[in-house]
Parts: structure tokens; C-alpha cells; sequence
């Protein structure tokens, strides 16, 4: 199963129980209570994942490795593309 399957029956999963609590499809006899607190559930979810998403990103940013060898060599290939371009009469 595809990473994007999984993540299409988690999520038609979620909503089906959102839908059967929030509109009372099986006729439950839930109480009111409940139908109160599931109906912003989509919206508390979505705020929950975009906190998530900052985070990870946040953290991924932080924790980025520096590729001093990678820095060096591009600032050589640089310097060797000027002089190439200076021979050829580009003034840099």
C-alpha cells in the first residue's frame, strides 16, 4: 500500500467517525455533548497538524548540517570560473 493510500483511509477513517458523532447517522442516541465537541474537531486537527508542521520544520531547520568541505569546494569552482572569464576578456 502507497504512503498516499494510507494516508487517504486514515483520513476517510477520521472523518467517517466525525460524520456518524457530529450527524447522528446511526442514530446512537448520543448525547449533546458530544455532537458540541466533535463538530470543531476538524478544525482543532487542522490547527494540531499545522503546529506539527511548524515545529518539524523549525527543528529541521535548526538541526541542519553545514557542509563545510561542499562550501569550500563551490567557493573554488567560483574563484576558477572568474579567472576562466577574466582570460577571455570579462571584466568581473
Amino acid at each position: 500500500m502507497t504512503k498516499l493510500l494510507e494516508w487517504l483511509l486514515g483520513v476517510s477513517l477520521v472523518l467517517s467517525a466525525w460524520a456518524v458523532v457530529s450527524f447522528d447517522l446511526l442514530e446512537l442516541s448520543l448525547p449533546q455533548t458530544y455532537r458540541e465537541v466533535a463538530w470543531p474537531m476538524p478544525l482543532y486537527l487542522l490547527v494540531t497538524f499545522g503546529c506539527y508542521s511548524l515545529a518539524t520544520v523549525g527543528y529541521r531547520v535548526a538541526t541542519f548540517n553545514d557542509c563545510d568541505e561542499a562550501s569550500a569546494e563551490l567557493q573554488g569552482q567560483i574563484q576558477e570560473a572568474k579567472q576562466d572569464l577574466r582570460k577571455k576578456g570579462l571584466k568581473i
